[in-house]
């Protein structure tokens, strides 16, 4: 355990939760707390008493705003290669195939959705709402569009990703369109999930893996193949560093719809 991430298991129900706990940094991963996600869902592979994850964030602002802006990650010259810390931070990356499930309150953005995009259904509370501020900030969205364009319909997942920090999607809206599979009352989508969890984690652990992993396949090869081109459409299509920083140190905090 960091001081980014807490993990809490069950050992009746065969429920754990993994919770990003960095309230002060609305739960966004810096490099020590991406390496802990990584390690814990491998550390999962070989525990058999966690049958299901639920995962969530602390505090009610946000459940993750994506990768910590003082993170400092050096990248390759090249546009061929990439390196990104949040590319582990997902179970499926990990080869996990145990079940996840996202309870989401306050704000899911950009990076956020390398974990939605890798759990297998998502549980949120009336206070949630998702957006992708790439765009607004002269960066490419390549693996948090691809993400969600798996996981809502292409037009949505679009316009989340165009309109950049001009919108953020409700908690309704997400459910009306699939993103999310239960709305909840404000505080109540990791009570929801865990009963969502505790119900799955009942059941042979054989036949509920087997299920993750075909449900993930149904969509594996279209992904893997849009993720690959992720790293040249970055080194194309993103701004300097430091023109970022500068759109990004002037934006507007109230500047957006709910829709």
């Amino acid at each position: 355990m960091s001081e980014g991430l807490r993990i809490d298991a069950d050992r009746d129900t065969g429920v754990a939760v993994v919770t990003l706990d960095r309230p002060g940094r609305l739960n966004a991963v810096d490099l020590a707390t991406a390496g802990e996600l990584a390690a814990c869902w491998r550390a999962f592979r070989y525990d058999d008493s966690v049958r299901a994850v639920v995962l969530t964030g602390a505090g009610e602002r946000a459940f993750c705003t994506g990768l910590d802006r003082d993170a400092d990650v050096p990248q390759p010259g090249s546009p061929y290669m990439l390196d990104d810390p949040l590319l582990r931070i997902g179970p499926k990356a990990n080869d996990l195939w145990k079940p996840v499930i996202a309870a989401v309150c306050g704000m899911a953005c950009g990076g956020a959705f390398y974990l939605l995009g890798e759990s297998e259904f998502v549980v949120a509370d009336e206070t949630a709402s998702f957006f992708d501020p790439h765009t607004a900030y002269g960066m490419v969205s390549a693996y948090e569009a691809v993400y969600m364009a798996h996981r809502m319909p292409y037009g949505e997942a679009a316009r989340m990703a165009l309109m950049g920090t001009a919108e953020r999607i409700s908690a309704r809206r997400a459910y009306e369109i699939g993103l999310v599979s239960e709305l909840t009352a404000p505080g109540g989508a990791l009570e929801a999930a865990l009963r969502c969890a505790a119900v799955v984690a009942s059941y042979p652990p054989e036949g509920v893996q087997g299920t993750v992993r075909a449900l993930w396949a149904a969509k594996e090869a279209a992904r893997v193949q849009a993720l690959a081109q992720a790293p040249a459409l970055i080194a194309l299509g993103n701004l300097p560093a430091e023109r970022q920083a500068e759109l990004f140190a002037a934006r507007r905090r109230d500047g957006f719809r709910v829709r």
